[in-house]
């Protein structure tokens, strides 16, 4: 009995940091900066604090949601995918946002001194029916273009393959997120606009299956602040985060720099999800799936865990 005691009283002295962490699963699509926030929290024990351990596993968006309704994963990153598969009937809601406005540039030949001077032409994208035709879409309505009949879009695949389509003069624009930007002036091309200076279209945060919510709601909170923490350490600590950068995107000082001066304003500080920024997502997610029902909100999200995490950061909600 004794043994038992003095065990049991070493277990509580234990601090929590130094307990089994919770080991979580996240997928992300891609090596992008809008998905940093919770590999930041991981790099910067952000996770630790909340008694977890991320391991980050890359999956193709087509195949996310049903990994996460199978418990292949436990979280996606990609707010797209989430509200997507919502619609489609799949028991999965969007928990919190991080990003929401994507960081997207639309970058042209430097003929091409508007937006609007893009009428008739083509724009090269990674793939059909993805993020950057959505976006691409969305800028085009932003200047007054009809996306069906004023642009043409063609799948010209990965940077290097836009990029060279456009130098070939088979496109006249492209789209993509940073170190884009950068890349494209280096080869004498020009910004023509930045999808977050223009609306909110919610990108990356967090997505969890309805079970998950049901199950493990205080997994799901120290998840959200540990996020919204890394967040804010993101807009405030340009120093601590460029290495987190350097080597989860795999890329060097000068370009890790570039990036963050192009995306930091774009993260938010405290995990909302606008409800103008999700509307246009839902309306292109039905867009995509030719759906033509309406889409309340509460189907595609549940911000009830968010609202507790930020009361309990002592954060008011907006």
């Amino acid at each position: 009995m004794s043994r038992f005691i003095t065990a049991l009283v070493c277990a509580l002295l234990i601090p929590v940091a130094a307990r089994a962490s919770d080991k979580i699963r996240l997928g992300f699509p891609d090596l992008a900066a809008q998905f940093i926030p919770l590999p930041m929290a991981e790099k910067r024990d952000f996770f630790k604090e909340q008694g977890l351990q991320g391991e980050f596993i890359r999956i193709r968006p087509a195949i996310s949601s049903a990994a996460l309704v199978s418990g292949e994963i436990d979280y996606d990153m990609v707010l797209g995918n989430g509200i997507g598969a919502a619609i489609r009937g799949l028991p999965v809601k969007v928990v919190a946002c991080f990003l929401p406005a994507t960081p997207i540039a639309l970058i042209a030949r430097p003929e091409f001194k508007s937006v609007p001077d893009l009428k008739g032409k083509n724009i090269g994208l990674n793939t059909f029916g993805g993020t950057l035709e959505s976006l691409s879409r969305l800028i085009a309505k932003h200047f007054g273009l009809d996306p069906d009949r004023d642009v043409k879009f063609l799948a010209t695949g990965t940077v290097d393959s836009r990029f060279a389509a456009m130098k070939q003069g088979l496109t006249a624009a492209t789209l993509g997120s940073p170190p884009i930007d950068f890349l494209g002036k280096k080869l004498g091309f020009v910004v023509l606009a930045r999808a977050n200076e223009l609306f909110n279209f919610p990108a990356s945060g967090l997505v969890a299956s309805v079970k998950a919510i049901k199950e493990k709601p205080d997994q799901i909170k120290r998840v959200i602040k540990a996020g919204i923490k890394a967040t804010r350490y993101i807009r405030q600590n340009r120093e601590g985060v460029l290495p987190v950068m350097m080597e989860w995107l795999k890329i060097d000082k000068e370009i890790a720099a570039v990036t963050y001066d192009s995306v930091w304003k774009a993260f938010t500080e405290d995990g909302s999800l606008p409800e103008n920024g999700l509307r246009v997502a839902i309306e292109e997610a039905k867009r995509v799936g030719k759906v033509d029902r309406d889409v309340p909100f509460n189907e595609v999200a549940d911000l009830l865990l968010l609202r507790e995490a930020q009361k309990e950061l002592g954060i008011a909600a907006k």
